[in-house]
């Protein structure tokens, strides 16, 4: 495993260039590790050593992404989340507990929550619905990762029309949140369930657009048309 660990940091490295890493970092209001890799070929990367990765047992699998996760490069940790994407139809939502830890120990930035969460903890999900009120856990979380996570997760799902009420109850215990990246975290998660439950989502929004943070309004209320934007940006 270490093999393949120091193939990838080598390879990142010698795509690695100065001006990527400038662009990137402007994407976030704190400062984060970074090779300076772009996404695409960071998953080319990750793709390249598939075929050898997805034959280790398990607990190999978890060691290898958890030594990723913990280097704190976000490229590391998005090498690790797309092999996580491939292998989330032999998961099982006792790994939900596996995931959980690595939100809280080594998630430290919204990109890496959401390569995380979106495809691995979302599908994961969707295979197990009855999961979901693991999320709910999750959004009572000190860890604010672990409360973005809690809407993310949902992200895909969302937009099937799936799990409606169990994201208002995650949307509501998130509402008293002072945190921008929560904020935009279940705003998006609204705006995303607004493509199939546009009333539903709207009524939720008028009975707390009064509480509601206006980062998190907004984002909710992007894809509605503009007499419904502009009812819901209306205070009481």
């Amino acid at each position: 495993m270490s093999l393949i660990i120091g193939k990838i940091r080598e390879e990142l490295a010698s795509e690695a260039d100065a001006k990527t890493r400038k662009s990137l970092q402007r994407f976030f209001k704190e400062k984060i590790t970074l090779y300076g890799v772009k996404t695409a070929v960071v998953r080319k990367i990750a793709n390249k050593h598939w075929s050898e990765v997805k034959l280790f047992s398990k607990p190999q699998f978890f060691s290898l992404c958890e030594e990723l996760f913990r280097s704190d490069y976000t490229e590391e940790a998005f090498v690790a989340s797309f092999w996580l994407e491939k292998m989330v139809e032999q998961l099982e939502p006792s790994d939900l507990k596996v995931l959980k830890k690595w939100i809280a120990l080594y998630i430290n930035n919204w990109a890496k929550c959401d390569t995380l969460c979106n495809h691995t903890v979302g599908g994961l999900i969707e295979k197990y619905p009855e999961s979901v009120n693991e999320l709910k856990s999750w959004a009572k979380s000190e860890n604010r990762w672990l409360k973005r996570a809690a809407a993310v997760s949902l992200i895909i799902p969302a937009k099937k029309g799936k799990f409606l009420l169990d994201i208002f109850e995650i949307c509501t215990v998130l509402l008293p949140v002072e945190d921008d990246v929560v904020h935009k975290g279940y705003g998006w998660l609204l705006k995303e369930a607004s493509r199939r439950h546009q009333k539903e989502v709207m009524d939720y929004v008028l009975k707390n657009r009064n509480v509601m943070p206006r980062t998190a309004l907004r984002y909710a209320i992007e894809l509605m048309p503009k007499e419904l934007r502009t009812e819901a940006m209306r205070k009481d």
